[in-house]
């Protein structure tokens, strides 16, 4: 089971879902077709997958279906185990060399399990699921930021460590922006590298004096969406699909997956505060919008 959104034009996961289903694998794709830019490319490959027994499922009504999930299951010892993959990017040959991305692959039941809801969810969409783990839009991922901020304001206003990094292509929802304010006029030390669309002000005395937000545009798209919330020492952290704009919000199908491994968490981290000490190609977002490159160390 899998979603696509973008394809190559010659694409070796279409080959490998019908070379599954050639080998009697039952194999469910959800394809949208209203990818802007892939609209015919998606509806030829549909056309294909069908011819060859696959089921396909065009989305969902009303909503555009922009998680990039995977869900493999296999009978292994004589019970069926399960194989989730959760990302930021698109199953897209192109894309994939000149994109930089995150994909979680686990066999941890609880992120299988939600998984599993989410695909009934496709197949029939009066059905709302409630997933334990996953975040997913348009029913939770705002009540579910809002009320992790939330959480790091009060830890913040009782003395205790809080903290908000993000990783993500653009900021723009007004009400999670709102919240942001709140969470630095708390005293919560926030940092964002957002690639384009910034619509906060950082840096403003008594709104936004706790926020710094800085740019990355490099040799590579910088396609990563990472949320990590500090939690008093025991952290947050969420990768998944979903910008922080309304319509990822609020009018899309977004997967959020959260990282429980604290060894996979660091290495997140790392990544983190290596593109934060950034000193090439870093622009620092400030209240007159100057957007001038980080200084660098030799200068």
């Amino acid at each position: 089971k899998i979603t696509l959104y973008r394809l190559a034009s010659q694409s070796r996961i279409i080959n490998a879902l019908i070379n599954a289903a050639k080998n009697g694998k039952e194999v469910t794709v959800v394809i949208e077709l209203q990818a802007r830019f892939d609209e015919a490319n998606n509806i030829r490959w549909t056309q294909e997958l069908k011819q060859e027994g696959v089921e396909v499922i065009f989305g969902v009504r009303g909503l555009k279906v922009h998680s990039k999930v995977l869900l493999i299951s296999r009978k292994e010892g004589g019970k069926i185990r399960d194989y989730a993959a959760i990302g930021t990017g698109n199953l897209n040959e192109s894309t994939a060399r000149i994109y930089t991305d995150y994909h979680l692959f686990t066999c941890d039941k609880r992120i299988s399990r939600d998984l599993n809801m989410l695909f009934e969810f496709f197949d029939s969409n009066y059905l709302q699921q409630n997933y334990e783990h996953l975040v997913v839009s348009p029913h939770f991922t705002r009540k579910k930021f809002y009320a992790l901020i939330d959480r790091e304001i009060e830890h913040a206003k009782n003395g205790r460590p809080a903290a908000i990094r993000m990783k993500l292509n653009a900021l723009a929802d007004i009400g999670i922006i709102d919240k942001l304010y709140e969470a630095s006029q708390s005293g919560v030390r926030i940092q964002l590298i957002v690639r384009g669309i910034c619509s906060l002000i950082p840096g403003r005395e008594g709104l936004s004096e706790h926020i710094e937000v800085i740019s990355v545009v490099d040799r590579f798209l910088e396609h990563m969406r990472l949320y990590y919330f500090e939690n008093n020492g025991d952290p947050s952290v969420l990768m998944g699909s979903a910008d922080l704009m309304t319509r990822n919000i609020d009018h899309r199908v977004e997967v959020l997956v959260p990282v429980y491994d604290t060894d996979i968490q660091q290495e997140l981290l790392e990544h983190f505060d290596i593109y934060w000490r950034d000193n090439v190609k870093a622009r620092l977002l400030d209240p007159e919008s100057q957007n001038s490159y980080r200084p660098s160390s030799d200068e």
